[in-house]
């Protein structure tokens, strides 16, 4: 899109919502006494509202896909311009729904309200430009950051981006050079830590304005249930799960301490976070081959086929298309081949983080992602791809229902089909030979572990960092302190090097910079196994969780796209329900998932205890 386009977006924006009467001048006006409010104004307070923020909403997101992909100064300009045009018109379209409150009213229209008041409301202006500014510029930041190593004689070596980075952190096993790199990104997060600082006071600011404690709190209320309800629930979800998480932790110890030495991995308290093969300790995938089982006889290594096969990045989008037609869901749009950005281009910076965009709410969908032909990007596109078919589901609801059921359904659909990557389907797709024999799971289970059991505790503390920063309890001058303390106690790992207090590890992770709620991928861990649970079911499948693939299966088909149809019409206990009969989540599918699993973890951790290793 054209620089000169965006602009006139920009203005049309500040026309639209100079025509509701939320400009600055309608708000310096005198306040008028208004009647009492009626069933039919809100009803059309509604419509109104739904129409400004579907033209804001697409104009400030085309912006944003042009910020990320073209990463300048002018990019980041043009997207905050729309970033605060939005802003401003979410802001005061929250407080006017609140003179609805108490009428009796058709439950859409209810849910609309109650929707529109999760926003933030800057009212000054000059608070709004720096909100979205500030925004604007840690996004532009993390895309932009790279570590400039020096050789040993004190030139410079060649500078490495994040993705340079993670490639060391999943290949090397030279501990030194892990330590090196993992120190080299994470020394990239402080030159924004005073902007994240100004940013969350200013996001503080308008959570208040709309009557929440704090921004966490907002995030929080999101749920359809109380904030403090919410993080309960987060809570017992953990506590349900920690005692596989612990099995998967102690056995990986054990295999850490075999590959690195006593010295490096300490036989019990935390673990150096330089170790796990990622930059965030997040996923352990990479730390496979250490792991695996000795008797696993199946050597198959989907990368290694996808390398062989010589797969592009449009045919590894193709594969992740086909399994969702297969279910009878829809092909993707002709344009969104055409607009997707789904290599790293050579000539520009761009933020390669994954993320999938609806442009209109109608076809335009697209995906942002720079693929390359392994294992996890494989799982990856089938991931995203999720969110995309999401998004073409719920295009029949109205813009305010345009969304999850919450932001943790969005997250797990994808999720929910990548469990279906099964033996069995690569099979049935070209990408293996054969499928392994009947009680050969171990290793596969094992590697989902890595990825999914791994993942959870990280998950949760994210947000429960943000919580405590938002609530005012953590400090910037702790923000490391507090940000370790969680690390140590939910991941059992530990920093490699002391750290200082102008550090800002969290914001070396891209949710942080680009302050996006992390909840919803723990929320998402739990939902994905149930939905693949029902799906199961609705396809007729007997026999262990952790084989069943739905691929094919119309059926399944059909109960997926009723849900997902739903959008945010309904709260998400009852979209739930419309899919697995379950009115709560809970982390029950999972364990089943990994039973076998856990019972091999406790036996193999009992005999490397009783071996003294």
């Amino acid at each position: 899109m054209e620089t000169k386009n965006l602009v006139s977006h920009v203005k049309l924006a500040a026309l639209l919502v100079a025509g509701l009467g939320l400009s600055g001048a309608a708000r310096a006006a005198p306040a008028k006494k208004l009647p009492a409010p009626t069933a039919a104004e809100a009803e059309r307070f509604v419509l109104d509202a739904e129409a400004l923020l579907t033209k804001l909403d697409f104009n400030s997101g085309r912006a944003d896909w042009v910020g990320q992909n073209f990463i300048t100064d002018d990019t980041e300009i043009i997207s905050a311009q729309l970033g605060e045009q939005r802003l401003t018109a979410a802001g005061e379209l929250a407080l006017k729904a609140r003179r609805f409150k108490g009428l009796k009213l058709p439950e859409a229209t209810a849910r609309k309200l109650k929707l529109l008041q999760l926003s933030l409301m800057l009212s000054d202006a000059g608070d709004r430009e720096a909100y979205t500014r500030l925004a604007a510029g840690m996004t532009g930041s993390y895309g932009k950051a790279k570590y400039c190593p020096k050789l040993a004689d004190g030139s410079a070596a060649p500078c490495l981006a994040l993705g340079d980075m993670e490639k060391i952190l999943a290949e090397s096993r030279d501990p030194a050079r892990l330590k090196e790199v993992w120190l080299g990104w994470h020394s990239q997060s402080p030159q924004y830590k005073g902007k994240y600082a100004e940013y969350t006071a200013l996001s503080n600011k308008g959570a208040r304005e709309m009557g929440f404690a704090d921004t966490g709190a907002l995030w929080r209320s999101g749920y359809d249930m109380p904030p403090e309800a919410f993080a309960a629930e987060m809570e017992r979800l953990w506590q349900q799960v920690k005692p596989l998480y612990d099995s998967l932790h102690t056995y990986t110890r054990y295999k850490l301490r075999q590959a690195y030495g006593a010295e490096l991995v300490p036989a019990e308290g935390p673990i150096p976070a330089h170790l796990f093969g990622n930059m965030w300790s997040q996923s352990w995938s990479n730390l496979y081959p250490l792991l695996k089982p000795a008797s696993n006889k199946d050597g198959y290594d989907l990368g290694a086929r996808l390398v062989e096969k010589n797969t592009s990045a449009p045919e590894m989008t193709r594969y992740a298309e086909r399994f969702y037609t297969s279910l009878g869901l829809q092909t993707l749009p002709p344009t969104f081949w055409e607009r997707s950005l789904l290599t790293k281009p050579r000539d520009r910076d761009v933020v390669c983080h994954a993320s999938a965009w609806s442009m209109d709410g109608k076809d335009d969908v697209r995906i942002k992602m720079c693929i390359t032909p392994t294992a996890e990007d494989f799982s990856t596109i089938h991931h995203e791809l999720g969110h995309i078919y999401y998004d073409l589901a719920y295009r029949g609801q109205s813009h305010l229902f345009q969304n999850g059921a919450n932001d943790g359904f969005h997250e797990a659909i994808g999720d929910t089909i990548a469990l279906s990557i099964t033996p069995d389907y690569l099979k049935k797709v070209g990408l293996r030979d054969s499928v392994p024999a009947g009680g050969d799971d171990i290793g596969p289970l094992m590697e989902r572990a890595l990825a999914k059991v791994a993942f959870m505790p990280f998950a949760y503390l994210v947000d429960k960092w943000r919580w405590d920063v938002y609530s005012g309890k953590t400090k910037p001058a702790d923000y490391d302190k507090a940000w370790w303390e969680l690390r140590e106690k939910y991941q059992g790992i530990k920093r490699p090097a002391p750290f200082s207090a102008d550090g800002f590890d969290a914001g070396a992770k891209y949710h942080v910079a680009a302050d996006t709620p992390y909840a919803r991928y723990f929320i998402a861990t739990m939902l994905q196994f149930q939905f693949h649970r029902a799906l199961c079911r609705e396809a007729g499948y007997v026999g262990p969780l952790n084989r069943c693939s739905v691929y094919g299966n119309k059926k399944a088909g059909e109960k997926l796209q009723a849900m997902l149809s739903l959008g945010a019409s309904k709260p998400w206990q009852q979209a739930l329900k419309a899919m697995s009969g379950e009115d709560r989540i809970d982390g029950g599918a999972l364990l089943e998932y990994f039973a076998p699993l856990k019972v091999w973890l406790d036996e193999q951790n009992k005999l490397m205890a009783a071996g003294g290793k």
